[in-house]
Parts: structure tokens; sequence; C-alpha cells
């Protein structure tokens, strides 16, 4: 492939061909999205990018870049349904010389397309709406919705300096020119309010109050919730004024956290082998890792992760960790069963347990059985309907 007009004739190609299988597989169904997406050049907003290595040991990220793997294979893996990543651990690539990167935490990415247009069409815009979105990135999702409402339409509002100066050159050449803003996301942009639609494209622990104020009535807010432990979900809400209600999706997206509400560092205090009072557990620590169990567990225990250690050649317990009150439970296994030893102003363990019999007697649903209530006082999943059991949102 030779010149710039081949790479663009053959990129519009791809994209045509990304557009009509998506909509082959049910994936995509608006025509107006169907348009943005054959007309955005996803290529100018991931110009270089790493993929996921699956060697066996260490999990390894490899580059990818028009002289590292050839431009005809860049432009094919650019146009698949694929996320790629462009950040790891909040710092820049030199990409003069990129190299395998390993140990270290992607922090920026461009979507899998599939995924955006998803998002997109659940926001369920209209011509002429004003919309706000948390989480610039790299553009791609940005410049979409410039093709679909018009660039005066689109504010968004990206934490990272360099992230967002990125994207903006991306968008400019474009043709796009929405209007971009380096801040925290969880305070929007009153500037340009009020908003007909609100999206995020990373997780939040819970939906800030400025979006409440920012967003008018009967509009939408589009957010993926998530804790320490996993994301919750893909949450759906209507604002009426200082409160929002809406449902999870069934399938619900992961995405990374906002940097402002990530986990600390310190997981927390170890317990000593004598702390904590002990009792067998009626479930053991595998339910942290299944889907509807570990869903249950997030919204019971908001504050807490865990991990799976031996310590002094004992068998391998799990440790759950509440780093906000340093409130633990540690399950260890006994004959038959496993013994659970709480500690803290929190029993982690109790309420796990307590949520995930709940679920069970609600026919162990998946999360679009679940709903969210939001108030400046008080944010709330619920499950099956507003009156039902309800698990606070950590504030």
């Amino acid at each position: 492939m030779t010149g710039e007009t081949d790479t663009e004739t053959v990129a519009a190609d791809l994209r045509r061909r990304l557009a009509r299988q998506l909509e082959e597989d049910g994936r995509l169904h608006s025509p107006q999205w169907r348009a943005a997406l054959e007309a955005v050049p996803r290529h100018r907003f991931v110009p270089r990018f790493y993929r996921e290595s699956h060697a066996p040991g260490v999990t390894a990220w490899k580059p990818v870049t028009p002289e590292t793997v050839g431009e005809e294979e860049w432009l094919r893996l650019v146009y698949t349904d694929e996320t790629w990543v462009t950040q790891f651990d909040g710092r820049g690539i030199d990409w003069a010389a990129p190299e395998v990167i390993s140990n270290a935490t992607p922090t920026s990415s461009s979507t899998l397309p599939s995924l955006v247009v998803r998002m997109l069409e659940d926001l369920d815009v209209q011509d002429g709406m004003n919309v706000l979105e948390i989480g610039t990135g790299t553009g791609y999702s940005t410049a979409l919705m410039c093709h679909r409402l018009g660039s005066e339409n689109v504010t968004s509002v990206e934490t990272d300096e360099g992230v967002s100066r990125r994207a903006g050159h991306a968008l400019t050449g474009s043709g796009h020119t929405p209007h971009l803003v380096v801040g925290d996301g969880r305070t929007g942009h009153p500037g340009g309010a009020p908003y007909d639609r609100l999206i995020a494209t990373c997780g939040f622990r819970n939906i800030p109050p400025a979006w409440l104020s920012q967003v008018r009535p009967g509009g939408v807010i589009l957010t993926t919730l998530r804790g320490w432990m996993r994301s919750l979900g893909l949450a759906k809400l209507i604002v009426a004024g200082d409160t929002a209600s809406g449902w999870f999706s069934e399938d619900g997206p992961s995405f990374m956290i906002a940097r402002q509400q990530d986990a600390p560092e310190s997981l927390g205090v170890v317990p000593g082998p004598d702390d904590g009072t002990a009792r067998r557990a009626v479930r053991g620590p595998d339910l942290l890792t299944r889907s509807g169990p570990a869903f249950m567990a997030q919204l019971a225990a908001p504050d807490a992760r865990f991990f799976s250690t031996a310590v002094g050649g004992d068998p391998v317990s799990t440790f759950l960790l509440d780093s906000v009150t340093g409130s633990f439970a540690v399950l260890a296994p006994t004959d038959g069963g496993w013994q659970v030893r709480q500690g803290g102003t929190r029993r982690l363990w109790d309420a796990i347990e307590s949520a995930v019999a709940t679920w069970e007697e609600y026919g162990s649903p998946n999360t679009s059985a679940f709903g969210v209530t939001v108030s400046r006082d008080r944010q709330a999943v619920w499950l099956g309907n507003p009156h039902g059991p309800q698990w606070t949102l950590p504030s």
C-alpha cells in the first residue's frame, strides 16, 4: 500500500465492512449511527496502540503501528471490533521506540466499536440535542457524536491533559470541533448546561451529584457503575429534577474506573491469625468470582477488595479487606467447607452471604432485574422495584 490516497480508500472500505458486519450481527440498528461509523476514520484516532499478547506467563502488551506490523495489517486491526489500549499507568508512551509492556495497568483506550455504537444507540439522541461526554479518550466516540449531532452540540470532558490534546488533534484533523474540557468528570461542565444527554465512557462508583443539576428534567444519564472488585454494569437513568432513576442493562460493559475514584494503593491491614470472631461459612470464596454472586458481593461490600494467599504454610485463604473502615473477613478451608473470621465495624461476609441469599430468593436474576435511584442524599441499587431489597452505593 502506498500513498495517503490508498490508505484512505482502504480505510473507507474497511469502515463499510465493519458497519455491515455489525448490522448483520444485530449490533447496529440505526441508519444515522451506521452513517457515522462509515464516515469517521478510526485510524486517525488510534494511529498507534497496544494489543495484548496471548503468550503464556505474565500479561504483556505489544505495540502496533504501521512501522511495526505494516500498514495493511495496522489498518485491518484498527477496523476490527476490538478495544485497543493507548496508555498505561497514566503515562505517555515513547512511540519513537515502542517496547513490549508488562506489569502495567491500561488507563486509556479506544473501546470496541460495537460497544461504542450500542451505548450511543442506548443514549437515544435526537437531532439538535446537547450532549455531555465524560471521558474523551481517543476522541473516536466524540467524533461519532459530532457526525450525528454537529460539533456545536457535543462537549467532552477528559481528566488527562495529554490524552485530551491528542484527541483534539485527531478531531480537528477529521473536521470536528466539539468543546473539549480538561477536568474532573465528576463535576461535569456547568458552562454548557443544561444537557439533554450525558454519557460516561469510564466507570463510576456512584452518580456524581453535579450530573443531576446539569442534565435537564427528562434527560438521560448513561454510565457504567462499578466498584473496586468488579463492574456492576451499564445503567440508564432518567433525570427528574434533583433525582434520577433507571435500570441496569442485561449485559453491561466493564470500563476502566474514573481515576479520581480508583481504589487506594493499600488494600488495608492484613489481620493476624487470631484477630476477629470465627464461624462456619455458608458460602465459599468462589462466589467472589462468579458473575451473579460477585455482583451481589460488590453491592454488599462496596469498599472491599480481596486476594488469596497461603500464610505460614497454611492452606490458601481468601482475604477480604475494607480499606475505608478497616473491616476484614478471612475465609480458610476446613473439612468439608469453609471457616470465616470477621472483624471491624462491618461484618463483610455476613453482608455478602445475606445479599447472595436475597438474590437467590428472587430467582438468581441477571443485572436487568436491578435498578438505581439517585438523590442528593442517597444512592441505592434495588432489586425488582424501587421498594424492593436495596443496597446503598458508596458516597
